[in-house]
């Protein structure tokens, strides 16, 4: 599934390569610039957007799985707990 932010990371990125190329053209230097800054921040949000796509399939991934296997995800976030108190127990020196 395609996320807003990848679109709109779309679009901001060829703006800018138009930005960057009319820039480039007429000799605007703040123009273009203005362009490389605007292809750099729709690649940004483009990875935002993807990063958010994938983090998304990973909790519906994982909402699966506790609920076809509600004892071993109860096992393992009991497992998970025990690892992080004992890592996080202050040592008795």
């Amino acid at each position: 599934m395609v996320d807003e932010n990848e679109v709109k990371g779309t679009v901001t990125d060829g703006v800018g390569k138009l930005k960057d190329a009319a820039g480039g053209l007429t000799g605007d230097s703040s123009l273009q610039a203005e362009g490389k800054v605007d292809q750099l921040q729709g690649k940004v949000q483009k990875e935002y957007g993807d990063l958010l796509d994938q983090a998304q399939d990973v909790f519906e991934d994982a909402t699966k799985m506790v609920r076809e296997q509600p004892v071993a995800a109860l096992g393992i976030a009991a497992g998970v707990g025990f690892l992080l108190g004992w890592l996080l127990m202050p040592s008795k020196s």
